[in-house]
């Protein structure tokens, strides 16, 4: 799956065969096959964990009483899976394939259109909504630059997006954060 991410990254979900993959592993196309029979069945594979935690999280958020709580709750969920799925989320959130995908996986489609929701509560009509995507279209794009400053700390890497995030939504830091 890792060999699928990159070559998604480098190719596109489109622009990625079964066949690129297998050849890349030095495997045969039906040993491929044999785990998955098409190219959306391995997108499907790789994006099946990253949207249970997603939807976890949404739930989680949903729970916070009161749209401000929410919104940071969603927020901060969202960076800390963005974070640990850093070489995943900007290939995936980028891709138009995916995209389509997910728009074709109703369930899943639900999952987004409810953290867009959450998000978007502090400020309510189009103005929250599009600062709902600003922020999470920036931390899907922002995990995956590297910071020569920052090396491995994740943890900074993690603030810097929470406080983006928060700026952006018009969001204050809890207290004693």
């Amino acid at each position: 799956m890792a060999t699928a991410v990159e070559s998604f990254r480098r190719h596109s979900v489109a622009g990625t065969s079964l066949q690129m993959i297998s050849d890349e592993l030095g495997l045969t196309k039906s040993a491929i096959y044999h785990h998955f029979r098409t190219r959306d069945e391995l997108l499907e594979a790789i994006l099946e964990p990253v949207m249970g935690e997603l939807e976890k999280l949404v739930a989680a958020a949903e729970s916070a009483r009161g749209s401000r709580a929410q919104a940071d709750a969603m927020l901060t969920g969202f960076v800390a899976l963005a974070v640990a799925q850093r070489t995943l989320i900007p290939v995936l959130t980028g891709d138009p394939g995916v995209g389509d995908f997910l728009r074709s996986r109703p369930d899943w489609s639900a999952v987004v259109q409810r953290q867009l929701a959450l998000l978007a509560g502090v400020e309510p009509g189009m103005a929250g909504q599009v600062k709902a995507a600003v922020v999470m279209a920036g931390i899907a794009a922002a995990v995956g630059v590297d910071y020569p400053e920052a090396g491995d700390d994740l943890a900074r890497l993690q603030d810097e997006l929470v406080t983006a995030g928060r700026r952006t939504l018009g969001l204050r830091s809890p207290r004693g954060a």
